[in-house]
């Protein structure tokens, strides 16, 4: 497998406080700094590079010559100069002027992660800010302060403009903030918060506010927290996929290493290792093995899941190799050279983001998409291989889960909507300066509420699995399985009369969100993979 660094959707042990500067950050300390409050320092030999590129700047803001960034306006008033007693009013003017999002908040981690990450680039000591900007920018992440972004405002070029620019409203001590720890925090004006924080707003200076604003941080940010999700999510995927396996009387021969290898694929041998150690020992496997059985081959949906699941795995291995480059760069415009030159560049552009966030979305879709059928197949009478028709209690009188398949198949049928690429929309914007964007922001954005979704449907197969498996008794699961059951059995009662079923497959989703059903499995099994 990908020797990339891992991505945990739970805190890495003692990630109390995350160094910022002196290395690309790894994908969980991101995580620990956006979802779980870890503390942020700067490192010292990274602040004076900062120093020294703040110098540079300061030469050229005296330079009678225009240097864009510096003492010119933007985007398509790059030629303008600007004189030196107005730029302080120029940079205050970019920021208020570019934090026009709309719609809903988006969600603290979010804002989290993508202050962090511009603060990582703003450590490289290759945008020529001040080291106050930066240690403002610590500051407010210690002090557990979280700029209101809105939802709409990034086309994914010239970096996440509209986000990044509501973060350093802030930081300037004007738009809105949270303060708490959680989503639903105090909603406070910018110069209360820092100043019961005891921070001192930024008066902006030349360049500092094209630093503020021209990075992929926030789909960048958004796709770390996806992959940390969806390594955890993939490995649900194969727990419920072998709980369907048993309970519809299927075969764990199809995944045997050797078949498996026939195929070299890693994400494929990592998923068939998995079902191979969820089925090992199962008495409802073995029951059904012998001449007696006349089944040929399972469906597609029992038999190809090490290929579905394994692609999603791989798929997941190649954005995170496009994370990990970004993690490690510097994205700016216009930037410091290491030889004191002050570049223009495109870097900012965000298809390498925006690309990978939509292959995701896609592979996303469709592992939900035979999660769905695994479970119309537990609930159908002609194909579950003698259970109960809907897995009711009462044939006729009760309707047992029918409806939680119909749940499964409408999140479904919304993800293969989500999966139409949002990279392929470049729309103009800045007087045809920004000719084509990259739309990163919205893939990102729908790639998030496309994991939601697949958690809800990964709930629902699991929760008709564990049902399905009851039914079987006096027949009993293999021991990892089984375990996985009884984690469900806390929270959703088994076989019996019709109830209301949303709480239950809330709080399924909550424990497939939280990874406790794979930790259930893996007490038994060891580590999955």
């Amino acid at each position: 497998m990908s020797s990339l660094p891992s991505v945990s959707s739970r805190p890495s042990v003692g990630a109390l406080t995350v160094l910022v500067g002196a290395a690309a950050l790894s994908f969980d300390e991101v995580v620990a700094v956006a979802r779980h409050d870890a503390s942020v320092r700067l490192d010292d030999a990274a602040l004076d590079r900062v120093a020294a590129s703040r110098r540079i700047v300061e030469g050229l803001a005296a330079d009678p010559e225009p240097h864009y960034g510096i003492s010119t306006g933007f985007g398509a008033l790059a030629t303008t100069f600007i004189a030196e007693d107005r730029r302080a009013q120029l940079q205050a003017s970019l920021i208020r002027s570019h934090a026009a999002g709309s719609g809903t908040e988006v969600e603290r981690e979010v804002v989290r992660a993508l202050m962090l990450l511009r603060l990582s680039t703003l450590m490289t000591g290759r945008t020529g800010v001040r080291r106050e900007t930066a240690e403002t920018y610590a500051a407010i992440l210690n002090a557990g302060i979280t700029p209101v972004v809105r939802e709409y405002g990034s086309l994914g070029c010239s970096g996440d403009l509209a986000p990044l620019a509501h973060c350093a409203l802030v930081a300037m001590g004007e738009g809105e903030v949270r303060v708490s720890t959680g989503d639903a925090g105090q909603l406070m004006d910018a110069a209360s918060a820092l100043s019961a924080a005891g921070i001192t707003p930024l008066r902006l200076r030349e360049k500092e506010g094209l630093a503020l604003i021209n990075g992929t941080d926030g789909m960048l940010g958004m796709l770390v927290l996806a992959l940390a999700d969806l390594r955890s999510l993939l490995m649900t995927a194969d727990v419920a996929a072998a709980m369907s396996v048993e309970a519809l009387l299927g075969t764990e021969a199809v995944f045997a290493a050797d078949l498996q290898a026939l195929r070299p694929h890693p994400g494929q041998a990592a998923s068939g290792a998995n079902l191979r150690a969820l089925l090992s020992g199962s008495p409802i496997v073995a029951s059904h093995k012998g001449p007696e059985c006349t089944r040929v081959q399972d469906a597609y949906s029992l038999r190809c899941a090490p290929q579905v699941h394994g692609a999603a795995r791989d798929t997941v291995e190649h954005a995170a190799s496009v994370a990990s480059r970004e993690l490690g760069s510097a994205i700016d415009n216009p930037v410091l050279t290491l030889d004191g030159r002050v570049e223009s560049n495109g870097n900012f552009h965000g298809a390498p983001l925006g690309y990978v966030l939509d292959f995701l979305a896609i592979a996303v879709a469709d592992v939900a998409s035979m999660s769905e059928r695994r479970t119309d197949r537990l609930l159908d009478q002609g194909r579950n291989q003698g259970l109960p028709p809907f897995l009711a209690h009462e044939v006729g009188v009760d309707s047992g889960l029918m409806i939680a398949q119909y749940t499964a198949a409408g999140i479904v049928s919304e993800l293969k909507r989500l999966a139409v690429p949002a990279s392929v929309d470049s729309i103009p914007s800045s007087a045809m300066q920004e000719d084509h964007v990259s739309m990163g922001w919205a893939a990102a954005r729908k790639l998030r509420r496309a994991i939601d979704g697949l958690t809800r449907v990964l709930a629902v197969e699991l929760m008709t699995a564990s049902r399905a498996l009851d039914l079987r008794a006096p027949l009993q699961p293999g021991a990892a399985t089984g375990a996985v059951r009884s984690a469900i059995r806390e929270v959703s009662a088994g076989p019996g009369p019709d109830r209301f079923l949303s709480p239950e497959i809330e709080a399924i989703s909550a424990l497939v969100r939280e990874g406790r059903l794979t930790d259930a499995a893996a007490s038994v099994t060891g580590k999955l993979h």
